[in-house]
């Protein structure tokens, strides 16, 4: 008689797996994953007309496709080093399966960034406005200015990081991403800005933060529905590791945050701001987010204390989602006019 199992045995992927919820039909992924996509281009591209509404405030020429090009270029940093970031938890994890890891995205991340910030770096060397034919590009000019130069960092440095992907010491990539980091702290704050350095190092810490938050929380799940079957309290123990670093990214944030927006807004003038400059209200609705994710968050680390990690997968997936937002709107706050700053 032949030894091989009925097929009607053989669990479906997922399905009778008591650690995680039964997978989704795989069209319903790809409608999700679409619907998530066409969001993060949606944002950019209507938000700061919407944001600018009624405030009497003029948008710099091209403020969409800055918006659009940053979103890019903030979610390859994000997914390159939450990806480094979430494989080096996974190694300090016990008993975690060293070959069952989820397929990196660190090969493709870098060259999507690298096409943004060469959009970016091309709209620089216009003189901050969107060619319309190559003859625009004024392509030495980039290396007489400081904008420029970093333009041409952000170009170089995802170039460097793709390269280090392919390597065999893909964690060197860090320090490519750490310069795209530096460089977007340094054009976020020229040095005529009052106090300009202290500004780029807040502005380090809050994306350095960020960008280990979101891209290492995709990674963890993406890890534990690998690990879904062949090491289900692997993937709790990932999980929680990641909860506790976690909310020290979300301290640090939320101190760099408020330091930051003190900084452009004065306390007395902070509530109008708010509500009457596109900075402001985008920023409020960033701060709306971000509570909407805590929420989240702490609603899965809750039921992994409880030890029922299937439940703690929904609510992570629906923080990381909701965070995929807010990388979105971070990217509009940057491509808005700066707020007054009434003293």
């Amino acid at each position: 008689m032949s030894s091989i199992r009925p097929t009607t045995e053989v669990p479906a992927p997922g399905g009778d797996d008591p650690a995680l919820p039964a997978r989704r039909p795989t069209t319903w992924r790809a409608v999700a994953v679409l619907v998530l996509v066409a969001a993060a281009a949606v944002i950019p591209l209507l938000g700061p007309s919407a944001a600018l509404d009624g405030t009497g405030e003029a948008a710099a020429p091209g403020v969409t496709g800055v918006a659009l090009l940053r979103t890019v270029l903030f979610a390859a940093l994000c997914v390159q080093a939450g990806e480094l970031f979430a494989a080096r938890l996974s190694r300090r994890v016990p008993g975690a399966p060293s070959m069952n890891g989820p397929r990196s995205w660190s090969a493709y991340a870098p060259w999507a960034g690298f096409l943004a910030a060469l959009g970016l770096a091309s709209i620089v060397a216009n003189g901050n406005l969107v060619p319309h034919a190559l003859s625009d590009l004024d392509i030495a000019g980039l290396y007489g200015t400081r904008d420029g130069t970093l333009a041409l960092l952000e170009v170089n440095a995802f170039v460097m990081a793709a390269l280090c992907a392919r390597s065999r010491r893909p964690a060197t990539a860090l320090a490519p991403l750490a310069a795209v980091v530096v460089a977007e702290a340094l054009r976020a704050h020229p040095p005529a800005e009052h106090t300009a350095y202290l500004g780029s190092a807040l502005t380090v810490v809050h994306l350095t933060c960020a960008a280990l938050w979101v891209g290492g929380l995709l990674h963890v799940l993406r890890t534990l529905r690998r690990w879904r079957t062949t090491a289900p309290e692997a993937g709790a123990a990932l999980l929680g590791l990641y909860a506790r670093v976690a909310a020290v990214l979300l301290a640090a944030l939320t101190a760099t945050g408020v330091c930051s927006t003190l900084r452009r807004m004065p306390v007395g003038t902070v509530l109008d701001q708010l509500v009457t400059t596109a900075y402001g209200r985008t920023l409020l609705a960033k701060v709306i987010l971000v509570a909407v994710v805590s929420v989240f968050a702490l609603a899965a680390r809750g039921r992994l204390r409880h030890g029922d990690l299937g439940a703690a997968y929904v609510p992570a997936r629906a923080e990381v989602a909701a965070l995929g937002v807010v990388v979105a709107v971070s990217a509009v706050l940057t491509a808005l006019p700066l707020p007054i700053r009434w003293s």
